[in-house]
């Protein structure tokens, strides 16, 4: 069968492996940068450092938010293939020019948020190609990779840096992005089945779906599509602003070192992989998903806290543990949305998640930022630990107050969630054109023959 481009279909049948793989080396060419960028950044803006980061993933991050449910929804008609090749190569777009040009390189990056969903699109087609059963270890697994390759880059990251210099550490970044896109284009088969996909490139797709706002009126009509958004949304936005300065706070206010973060990071990292692939599936199946979902944020609040008060290297450790914990709470949640959208609705709900982390993911971060600006937690040296003053930057009854702010929004998700029913059929589409689909493509998008003898018979009903 020939794949969207008209070229060959790919290596073997659709897996999971073909989506880990790509999400490993996409995160792996930006994890290595994680040292350099730090540099740059502050030779960049060596003004309010915190907040012109904060800014430029703000950006990003907005973009991320206004395109993810358009391209959720154009890979449900054009296939995945596409639109994978699509992502990965806007999202690594930007970093040969972190030598070239260091404006260009900040301007990029905010403007690569259009396309740098790649794991709406990935999730989109782990649940074309798995039953429902094994839908939450796969995206559990994915999630664990993504963690894993962000464990290991920073290590090398910075010891290449080191030993050799940013120059090659851009270079090799820029190698393994390319090998990506390699991998796609000649490995990667195309997971939508062909009865759910029109023949040509030509096909019309409706307005309201080319719509970035549709998404978001649609978390309207569903109470639980609503509860569950708004749980990603409290979640995720501390999450992503912890994200875009921890590793300039560890170095900032606690004192870290570049080998210390690196070591730290890998920690966390080979914890969260256990927490997202063995306690994960342990806790699906002693505790139901729901309660899953709850846990993970209560182990988010007490990490959130603890970074907050925590002004000692060793309370950052401490935290650091549970954080692996709370990476539980996103794979828990995707599986609760996929298992109850139809077939041919995977990319537009997961679209519609992304979404709503890519809105975080322009929040966050300014958010933060802007905390960080308002407290005077502001980055002077690289290295040195103490204030323009001469006082030590931890004197401060609050080294982190952001982190503090996290830990209440966390708290009203975690309110919030409780009122999730743990099993509930999603309508995001007009009444008649739900009930014409679900009998016509409800069988569509498994290739194994059995694949919907385990379906939850609600799923079947397609009313709500």
């Amino acid at each position: 069968r020939a794949g969207a481009f008209g070229g060959p279909q790919g290596i073997g049948e659709p897996s999971v492996y073909h989506a880990v793989v790509v999400i490993f080396l996409e995160f792996f060419a930006w994890g290595l940068l994680t040292t350099p960028m730090l540099t740059v950044l502050h030779q960049t803006f060596p003004q309010h450092t915190f907040l012109m980061n904060g800014l430029i993933h703000g950006v990003k991050g907005l973009l991320s938010f206004l395109s993810a449910p358009l391209i959720g929804a154009l890979s449900d008609v054009w296939g995945r293939k596409s639109f994978l090749l699509l992502t990965v190569f806007f999202t690594c777009a930007p970093i040969p020019l972190m030598k070239i040009s260091p404006w260009w390189y900040f301007a990029v990056i905010s403007m690569s948020g259009v396309f740098a969903v790649t794991f709406s699109v990935i999730f989109a087609y782990v649940a074309d190609i798995t039953q429902e059963h094994e839908r939450s270890t796969a995206y559990g697994l994915v999630s664990a990779t993504f963690a894993a390759s962000l464990v290991t880059s920073p290590a090398i990251g910075a010891y290449l840096s080191q030993a050799y210099g940013d120059t090659l550490v851009v270079i090799l970044a820029t190698a393994i992005a390319l090998l990506d896109i390699c991998f796609i284009l000649v490995a990667v088969p195309e997971s939508l089945p062909e009865k759910m996909r029109p023949a040509s490139w030509g096909a019309p797709i409706s307005w309201e779906q080319a719509d970035p706002f549709a998404s978001l009126r649609k978390v309207g009509q569903d109470s639980t599509v609503l509860l569950i958004c708004i749980t990603v949304f409290l979640s995720y936005l501390p999450e992503a602003g912890q994200y875009s300065s921890f590793f300039l706070y560890l170095r900032q206010v606690i004192g870290f070192t570049s080998e210390t973060v690196a070591a730290f990071i890998a920690v966390v990292g080979i914890l969260s992989i256990l927490a997202q692939t063995v306690v994960l599936g342990i806790l699906m199946r002693s505790i139901g998903n729901k309660n899953t979902i709850l846990l993970g944020l209560g182990f988010q609040i007490l990490q959130l806290a603890w970074y907050g008060f925590g002004s000692q290297p060793w309370m950052m450790w401490a935290a650091g543990a549970v954080a692996a914990m709370s990476s539980i709470t996103f794979p828990a949640i995707s599986a609760i949305v996929s298992r109850n959208a139809d077939p041919d609705q995977q990319g537009v709900v997961q679209g519609m998640i992304t979404g709503i982390r890519g809105l975080c993911n322009g929040l966050g971060p300014a958010l933060y930022g802007f905390v960080f600006y308002l407290f005077h937690v502001e980055l002077n040296e690289m290295d040195p630990l103490f204030c323009s003053n001469g006082n030590p930057q931890t004197s401060a009854i609050i080294p982190g107050p952001p982190f503090l702010f996290g830990a209440c929004s966390v708290l009203l998700s975690l309110l919030v969630a409780l009122f999730i029913p743990e099993h509930n059929a999603l309508s995001l589409r007009p009444g008649g054109y739900k009930k014409h689909t679900s009998g016509s493509q409800g069988h569509a998008h498994s290739p194994q023959g059995g694949a919907c003898e385990g379906k939850e018979p609600l799923l079947e009903d397609s009313s709500v």
